[in-house]
């Protein structure tokens, strides 16, 4: 199917391409709230300690519709305690939609001066937004119920343009109509691009390349499902449905920075030698007591390694292992090799400090730590139509839920 730049930019092509159009985006009020008071980050990044502080933070952060918790008094559930709220807030106008569509310019600046340049657009549901990480069901399923219940948009995904020179079509100089700082440093600036002329320029860039989603897997599969089911209640008929908002970033190493997730593993069966699995891909050298200095030393070095509640392993990939197992990953060796014990449980970290403490409390019997996967690993996956192991990458700073939500129904 044919797409074309809704304000006619010149896109005009026979096959799928991605298309960022402009919306209506809902905002906070500055008047009715402080925006550093109400931002969260994503609702996969956030601990249950974090959710309680962002929770009594603000009766209107953010958190409370991102992860929304039962009303246990009255029965309803989480999704419908999230809409109840938002609706309120909206009615309420502390949250206001824009008066005409834009597109956003969004930019993350961290405390040691590393900067992430974006737009947010309405991404449409297409073939040429390629994926490049398998999805967990529980997580889909969570976000699938929070989107019926809401209608909304409530935070970004995340993709990467293969379009070179795509941040020069909409980066500015001009004073950001918002700014926050979350509670790591990193400073958040969002602008509003309205004029036909600079949307167009933007929209006929993104539709040159395809888009890779580099965050938000779980919510992008939600979108494509809730667009199915919408369209088969109403005839095929198009609407907001046909899109999710995303957070588009030009895929290239100096807009983005990639961080490695480490494995957390739990219910090692009695006498199971998890080395002896790894084994058959890494040759492990023994690096000293699995002590803070000892992991520092390893992540530093960029090795990887093994942790259990008293060792640390340094782990080298042996000659052949790729070959062997059929992939190019670390983290596809790692899964293969822990396939042979298929009652295992996996949880994922990107921190090494909280991998090892994990271990020494006894909350995981043993941690792997991985390196990053490289942005020409992502592109030539993602290009190929693979998906890479479930949490391979972890792009960081992430974007704050609550700078702008998206309205399906305006």
């Amino acid at each position: 199917m044919a797409t074309e730049g809704v304000y006619g930019g010149g896109v005009c092509q026979s096959v799928p391409v991605p298309r960022l159009d402009p919306f209506r985006g809902a905002r906070y009020d500055p008047a009715a709230v402080r925006l550093d008071q109400v931002i969260a980050p994503p609702y996969d990044v956030v601990s249950s300690a974090e959710r309680d502080v962002l929770a009594h933070r603000n009766p209107m952060n953010a958190i409370h519709v991102e992860l929304p918790e039962p009303d246990l008094t009255s029965g309803r559930d989480r999704y419908a305690v999230a809409a109840e709220l938002f609706n309120s807030w909206l009615a309420r106008r502390v949250v206001a939609s824009d008066p005409r569509p834009a597109l956003y310019p969004y930019r993350m600046t961290t405390p040691g001066g590393d900067v992430t340049t974006g737009v947010i657009g309405a991404l449409g549901i297409t073939d040429d937004v390629l994926p490049h990480e398998e999805t967990m069901p529980k997580p889909r399923s969570d976000r699938l119920d929070l989107l019926r219940s809401t209608r909304a948009n409530i935070s970004p995904i995340w993709g990467l343009s293969l379009t070179h020179g795509l941040t020069g079509t909409f980066a500015s100089e001009e004073p950001p109509a918002s700014s926050a700082y979350d509670d790591d440093g990193v400073r958040h600036e969002l602008w509003v691009l309205d004029d036909a002329e600079s949307v167009a320029r933007v929209v006929d860039a993104v539709a040159a390349s395809p888009i890779v989603i580099a965050d938000g897997h779980h919510r992008y599969d939600t979108a494509t499902v809730y667009r199915d089911e919408i369209r088969a209640k109403n005839g095929d008929r198009p609407g907001g449905h046909d899109s999710v908002m995303a957070l588009v970033v030009e895929l290239a190493e100096e807009h983005l920075h990639v961080e490695a997730i480490h494995r957390l593993i739990g219910r090692v069966p009695p006498g199971a030698d998890l080395l002896t699995l790894l084994g058959r891909f890494f040759d492990t050298v023994h690096a000293g007591s699995a002590t803070e200095g000892v992991v520092n030393a390893l992540e530093h070095s960029g090795s990887l390694a093994y942790l259990d509640r008293e060792d640390a392993w340094m782990l080298a990939v042996r000659p052949g292992a790729f070959e062997r197992a059929g992939t190019d990953l670390v983290a596809g060796l790692v899964d293969e090799a822990l396939g042979e014990l298929p009652d295992l449980s996996l949880s994922y970290t990107p921190r090494s400090s909280d991998a090892l403490e994990a271990v020494r409390s006894g909350a995981a019997d043993a941690a792997i730590l991985l390196r990053p996967v490289s942005v020409t690993q992502i592109s030539q996956w993602a290009a190929s139509r693979r998906r890479m192991p479930p949490k391979t990458t972890y792009f960081s700073p992430k974007p704050r839920t609550g700078m702008v939500f998206r309205l399906l129904d305006a």
